[in-house]
């Protein structure tokens, strides 16, 4: 599993939205702005939508951090684990078969021969699995400066996990959060010890803004009736986000020097779309019309890679940002009461669905 995104009719709008903005952006006149140089302008932070996740970490010394990153077999989430390497971090991959792990560990090596990567599996759809991990990490004594929660999966017909949670959210969402508070600890104790900024950085998408009307089905997470399945992709997506908000507020009231934030990595044609893609015939022109339009791999793991690394990012919590500029997220993303009932509403599912040893 991998993020980020394909052609999702959810995000498919938004494509056709940015062609309509960059078109109304050529014509005015105070701006002579053309097509192209809207879409290679920066942001406040020196980058925008064209940089890419070599060119936000240039320089960076990453050798004194360890990374754990869900996702990374493909996709953005191995480019992502390509550039922290390459700056010198250690990468523990979290991946959903040791298979797929070493396969991507190997690909990776090939680019960066001094890469210190290691694979541990993760299947972010069973609690079990969660717990697992975090207990094998947890028992191996690495410090742990950096999280990245990327893994996730896109509009796939209603199924339930192992744990009986439908299985975007489960993936997207609830894998994550248990993941999270699990690592929570270490993350404290490592920034306590070492002086350094704990980071957690959870991959969302512009796509949470297309979720149910009600934003997040408290009473029918689990329901297969009005189940959509773009929908549910925002709604995991809107909890990513809603996740970073509140688990950045508890950080910052205890104190803890560890931040986190949520982003949106752009629109990319990489295999999440997995359920769907078959059925993308009759798109094909409009693809192809919106192909330059789209970010590349480099592009799309820019954002993650600069909320990961980058000291412009020190101190911030709590944000969400596209582009690798902090964005203000729709209006379901900026409720703060929302926010605290999913944190625990998510806490009763962890501990109902799994009986804590």
């Amino acid at each position: 599993m991998s993020q980020f995104i394909s052609f999702a009719p959810t995000n498919f709008v938004l494509i056709i939205k940015s062609l309509i903005t960059a078109t109304y952006r050529i014509f005015l006149p105070e701006k002579e702005m053309g097509l192209w140089s809207f879409f290679s302008r920066k942001g406040e932070s020196g980058f925008g939508f064209r940089s890419t996740a070599e060119q936000v970490t240039d320089g960076i010394d990453a050798s004194n951090i360890t990374a754990v990153i869900t996702g990374a077999t493909s996709g953005i989430g191995m480019e992502t684990a390509r550039v922290l390497a390459l700056r010198g971090a250690t990468v523990i991959i979290a991946a959903i078969s040791q298979e797929l792990g070493e396969e991507a560990k190997e690909k990776i090596v090939e680019q960066v021969a001094d890469a210190k990567i290691e694979v541990m599996e993760l299947d972010l759809s069973s609690l079990a699995s969660v717990r697992s991990f975090a207990a094998a990490f947890l028992s191996s004594n690495k410090p742990l400066n950096l999280l990245i929660n990327n893994a996730g999966i896109l509009g796939c017909p209603f199924q339930l996990s192992e744990d009986g949670i439908e299985l975007q959210f489960a993936i997207n969402y609830i894998g994550h959060f248990f993941l999270t508070n699990l690592l929570l600890d270490k993350m404290k104790a490592t920034a306590q010890e070492s002086g350094i900024e704990g980071r957690i950085v959870i991959v969302a998408s512009a796509g949470h803004s297309r979720t149910y009307k009600s934003g997040i089905r408290f009473e029918k997470i689990n329901d297969p009736s009005g189940y959509g399945r773009f929908k549910a992709y925002g709604q995991s997506k809107l909890a990513a986000i809603l996740h970073a908000r509140e688990l950045a507020r508890r950080l910052q009231e205890e104190g803890a020097k560890v931040t986190a934030n949520s982003l949106h990595p752009g629109a990319i044609p990489t295999n999440i779309a997995q359920y769907y893609i078959k059925n993308m015939a009759p798109l094909a022109p409009l693809i192809f019309i919106s192909s330059p339009f789209l970010k590349t791999v480099q592009q799309g793991a820019a954002t993650t890679c600069y909320l990961a690394l980058h000291p412009n990012i020190e101190g911030v919590s709590g944000k969400y940002f596209s582009d690798c500029n902090e964005d203000q997220p729709a209006a379901y993303g900026r409720d703060a009461d929302l926010a605290k009932r999913l944190w625990e509403f998510s806490e009763e599912m962890t501990t109902a669905k799994l009986p804590q040893k």
